[in-house]
């Protein structure tokens, strides 16, 4: 759990190896081991109770549905995510949007520079996620809807590293987390979201078919990046959490 809090975001806690950059993700970060990528969706429950508790600020300062609102979400978790996962988005979509063999593909994801494609990509996932959050209705719902979808991101962290995928050639972070998600963890945790997602939405289905939803247009992303790849990488895992968070929050602010 220590080990999960140091890397998903800027507490220092706990101990761990250093993933020396390169596609694992941010050079210097702490690299999770496949018990802390377990716990990741607890680091999810944390982050999005903050989140919730800006949007709140947000909608006390500026009125209800105010994008302001929405962008202090946001923010928040920028800060206390240090913007790990939009980095892993951007070098992951720069990866897909270049031609040539998977060794291409990693060293431009090895790179550091974010080029059109990431920078579209991570654009396109702040402005989404700001809308999102200041959809959300004010009160209980509005938290229940930002746990849950920053929680569901990190369960596809989880759908990431389950057994069968392999790690891409080179990843650090992708050969310590790769095939180490056993079948049950992953049931369970998806058990967990779906069940908290009821509480989002007036319509108790509502919430679970957008976690189901966005759950899979996150495996399907994880399996196009093994086929492109050859495997995962800490910057596919960031760019999983990403797209799920967004979809779900989309999904959840969907009113009748």
């Amino acid at each position: 759990m220590a080990g999960a809090f140091a890397f998903g975001t800027v507490i220092p806690a706990g101990r761990g190896h250093r993933d020396p950059g390169g596609t694992g993700g941010t050079g210097g970060s702490r690299a999770p081991s496949g018990a802390t990528v377990s716990a990741l969706p607890v680091v999810g429950l944390a982050l999005g109770l903050a989140a919730a508790a800006a949007l709140a600020a947000g909608h006390w300062a500026f009125g209800p549905h105010s994008l302001l609102a929405g962008t202090a979400a946001v923010c928040t978790l920028l800060l206390l995510t240090r913007g790990l996962h939009l980095d892993g988005l951007a070098d992951t979509v720069d990866g897909l949007g270049c031609y040539g063999p998977p060794e291409r593909a990693l060293a431009v994801m090895r790179e550091g520079s974010t080029g059109p494609f990431g920078a579209g990509a991570v654009t396109v996932v702040l402005l989404s996620q700001s809308a999102a959050f200041a959809a959300q209705p004010p009160g209980w719902p509005a938290t229940a809807a930002a746990v849950t979808a920053v929680a569901a991101g990190r369960v596809a962290a989880v759908l990431a590293g389950r057994r069968g995928v392999p790690a891409a050639a080179g990843s650090s972070l992708g050969a310590m987390v790769a095939g180490t998600q056993s079948p049950m963890v992953l049931v369970g945790w998806f058990l967990a979201v779906t069940g908290l997602s009821v509480l989002a939405t007036p319509r108790p289905w509502q919430g679970p078919v957008v976690v189901i939803l966005a759950l899979l247009c996150a495996a399907a992303m994880i399996s196009h990046c093994v086929r492109r790849f050859g495997g995962i990488t800490g910057d596919v895992m960031g760019a999983a959490i990403e797209l799920t968070t967004s979809l779900s929050l989309i999904g959840l602010a969907i009113r009748p």
